[in-house]
């Protein structure tokens, strides 16, 4: 079986996150009470159909990622294309750089790479991995097309940094926090601890920020990197937070089976109130 899958590497892929799957049953049933509490009304068909979709999605984003040093300016548009990029040249006419509001929605990995090989570099804040080794192989591909990368613990100054310099710097806004770094906001009707450091980053700066995912589109086979209208800020970083928020459910309910149901997004809660999770 193994081998017969290795000829095709979409198909190791999805093998891989079938084994994850199976081997580690508690991303699925974290997927489950995810989906309780963002659609009530769906029957457990339904939520397992979805939850199918996500392990695909990943297996297409690892089939990708595996692909990125093959990715090029000649070739990126089998891959990918855009949609809305007015919204980003309008931004960077501002002079002020751009904070590109992502989450871990369709290809996170592809959406930076691909904007660097069809306008221009960017910066990327992420969180180092546990393993030093294969962390440092994961930077390496994702600097490959240009691109430079944040450690997520100490992001402030080169942010503000590549800001400055009119850079736009990627940040996943979409994950839990804990109670000191956030605020809560309503997310699919139940409050989710989200940080405030994006919203606080943007009154700071007045970055324009732009939502910008890279969803997988059946129809054409390739991705679609949208970007949506700039979203105001006002400066008031709860207020703010819950807009960016709003946005992500609004995107996240027209492509439920490409966000990351399997992390625990409403672990931290308001104080007194029960946990949500087993």
């Amino acid at each position: 079986m193994f081998f017969t899958l290795a000829h095709s590497p979409l198909s190791l892929a999805r093998f891989y996150t079938t084994l994850m799957d199976k081997f580690v049953p508690r991303l699925r049933r974290v997927a489950r009470r995810n989906l309780e509490l963002a659609y009530p009304d769906q029957t457990p068909p339904e939520r397992e159909a979805v939850i199918d979709q996500v392990f695909q999605s990943l297996a297409r984003m690892l089939w990708t990622f595996a692909r990125l040093p093959r990715i090029n300016a000649s070739n990126v548009g089998e891959w990918i294309r855009y949609d809305g990029l007015d919204h980003f040249l309008d931004a960077k006419k501002q002079g002020q750089g751009v904070l590109f509001a992502t989450a871990h929605l369709g290809n996170w990995e592809l959406s930076a790479f691909a904007h660097a090989l069809m306008t221009e570099p960017m910066d990327i804040v992420v969180r180092p991995l546990d393993n030093p080794g294969i962390d440092k192989v994961v930077e390496q591909r994702r600097t490959l097309s240009g691109n430079r990368v944040i450690g997520k613990w100490d992001a402030a100054r080169p942010i503000l940094r590549a800001l400055s310099s009119n850079r736009a710097v990627g940040i996943l806004m979409d994950q839990n926090t804990s109670l000191d770094e956030g605020v809560f906001v309503n997310f699919f009707g139940t409050p989710a601890c989200a940080n405030v450091a994006f919203a606080k980053i943007a009154a700071r700066t007045g970055a324009p920020v732009i939502p910008g995912f890279a969803l997988w589109s059946e129809q054409e086979q390739r991705y679609v990197l949208k970007f949506y209208p700039p979203v105001q800020m006002t400066g008031d970083g709860a207020k703010d937070t819950q807009a960016l928020h709003s946005v992500l459910e609004q995107v996240i309910r027209q492509y439920p089976g490409q966000w990351l149901w399997i992390h625990r997004r409403w672990k931290t809660r308001p104080p007194g109130a029960a946990t949500l999770y087993e």
